[in-house]
Formats: C-alpha cells, sequence, structure tokens
C-alpha cells in the first residue's frame, strides 16, 4: 500500500472527495475494492488521500454510471484512455453497443407505455376482480401482452 509521510499540496481527504464528485464514500471504496479506482496514497496513520487524477477518474466513473455503462464497460474505457492505450475504434465499439442496449431498453418502454396507457383507459373504476390493470400485473395470466425484459 502507497504510504505518504508528508502533506500533499492537493490532497484530499475521502470525505472531501466525495462531496466534490458526488459519489458516496462506501462507494468510493467499493471502487478501489475492485480496483475500478487506483489505491490512494495513506498517510502514516492510513488515512487515504487523493489528487486531481483520482478526482477526475470517480468523476469519468459517476458520469458514465449515469449514463447507464457497465463497471466492466467502464473499466475497459478507462484502460482504453490511458497513456498509450488510446483507441477511438475500441472506444466506439464499446459506446456504440451501450447505445443499441439503449436504444431496445428505449423500444421496450415505449411498448409499456402503450399497453399501460391502453390498459387505463379500459379501466372502469370497478371492483379489483374486474380491473384490467390488474389483469396485466396478474402473473398467472399468459404474457402474450407484456414487454420484453432484456
Amino acid at each position: 500500500m502507497p504510504q505518504v509521510t508528508s502533506s500533499r499540496a492537493q490532497a484530499l481527504a475521502i470525505g472531501e472527495l466525495s462531496r466534490l464528485t458526488g459519489v458516496n464514500i462506501e462507494t468510493i471504496r467499493y471502487y478501489e475494492k475492485i480496483k475500478l479506482l487506483p489505491a490512494p496514497l495513506r498517510t502514516a496513520g492510513g488515512h487515504r488521500l487523493y489528487g486531481p487524477r483520482e478526482r477526475r477518474t470517480l468523476a469519468f466513473i459517476r458520469r458514465a454510471r449515469e449514463l447507464g455503462f457497465t463497471l466492466d464497460e467502464i473499466r475497459a474505457l478507462l484502460e482504453l484512455g490511458a497513456p498509450g492505450n488510446a483507441s477511438c475504434t475500441e472506444v466506439k465499439a464499446i459506446a456504440s453497443h451501450h447505445l443499441n442496449d439503449t436504444r431496445a431498453k428505449i423500444a421496450d418502454l415505449k411498448k409499456l407505455e402503450r399497453l399501460l396507457a391502453s390498459t387505463i383507459s379500459k379501466c372502469s373504476g370497478r371492483k379489483v376482480p374486474e380491473c384490467p390493470v390488474v389483469d396485466i400485473l396478474d402473473v398467472s395470466t399468459g404474457e402474450a401482452d407484456r414487454p420484453s425484459h432484456a
């Protein structure tokens, strides 16, 4: 484990890094554990110290997660973005795959929207046994009208 005994000019404690990036402290520790975020320097007392590079990496991870990228995709993007590894072709392939997945989810959500709108419009407000909304949620009925969840 790297240690530092003198203070770094731009060193941040984990709480400050969390506040600046909007990433929960436990999530930061998890990203370190799975080696998505490099192990930080430590003080003689064992406290983590982060610099601008870790802050930038963590902000990248947070934004990629917001956009729906998986941790494996983010790991690949980080590796491709390292000095000497840049390959726009490979980055494009990862992003294109993610775009296709996103479009499939949008198509499923549009099907779900149409199904729910149609079902809700048929709802008379009578008792539950006659409610079309409950009917589509009933797992014992057929699956023909349900959108896929890929």
